[in-house]
């Protein structure tokens, strides 16, 4: 279980959450949405440790991890798939999943079941093992990052913004993929835009405005077209 309390962050003297409070029950996915600049991508880096934290707690499975540098933080279960991908363009498909797989300490065989599993996991990735990450089209590079965050094996995984820039087909692909990682036991923290996408396949949802959180509820109460949701998304 992944337990915000009271997280403030922001970059040098910009503070941009402002004591936000959200919980990642295990086995359940998580959304966490809101409008350009309400402060959701910030809050995935705050919780990563790749932005500056002024105050508040993170606990992952009972233990505080605010303080560990990001690596610390990986190699304690948590795994993000950032908004952008931000994979090695000129690395291959299987050199940017062993990277994610290094970062846990795998190696030979371990290394190699796991890899297989993703390529189970992504059938296209499988076909183009060998192929640069950068030759990639979009929803391509959005399997192989979540494929290469899978590989550290984490108890949460966090997905920001994974449907910028796909066509409806993929993401539609990429909501059957969400479901099926869930259904296996993945704890999730999604962030979006896409509500409709969102409301799909998350089990609880957060609304953030102004880097703080002004709306919470289960996602099977909400209706995408609620006057109140809806103004509180901007």
């Amino acid at each position: 279980m992944l337990e915000i309390a009271g997280l403030e962050a922001g970059y040098g003297a910009l503070k941009v959450l402002r004591g936000i409070s959200l919980a990642v029950p295990k086995g359940k996915v998580v959304a966490l949405l809101g409008s350009n600049g309400a402060g959701k991508t910030t809050a995935m880096k705050a919780i990563m440790g790749v932005v500056e934290r002024f105050a508040g707690s993170i606990r992952l499975d009972g233990q505080q991890i605010e303080k560990l540098p990001p690596h610390a933080i990986v190699a304690r279960g948590l795994a993000l798939v950032p908004q952008g991908r931000e994979l090695f363009p000129e690395m291959t498909v299987v050199e940017n999943l062993e990277l994610g797989g290094l970062v846990r300490g795998l190696a030979g065989a371990e290394l190699a079941t796991d890899m297989e599993a993703v390529f189970k996991r992504f059938p296209r990735l499988d076909e183009r093992r060998t192929s640069r990450a950068g030759s990639l089209s979009g929803g391509e590079q959005q399997m192989l990052a979540t494929g290469r965050a899978l590989m550290s094996r984490p108890s949460v995984l966090l997905l920001d913004e994974p449907t910028t820039g796909l066509a409806p087909i993929i993401v539609q692909e990429l909501v059957r993929i969400i479901r099926a990682l869930n259904q296996g036991g993945q704890t999730i923290l999604l962030v979006e835009q896409n509500v409709r996408m969102a409301l799909s396949v998350a089990d609880y949802v957060y609304v953030i405005r102004g880097g703080s959180i002004v709306m919470e509820s289960e996602a099977a109460k909400l209706d995408g077209a609620d006057a109140m949701f809806k103004a509180y998304l901007g």
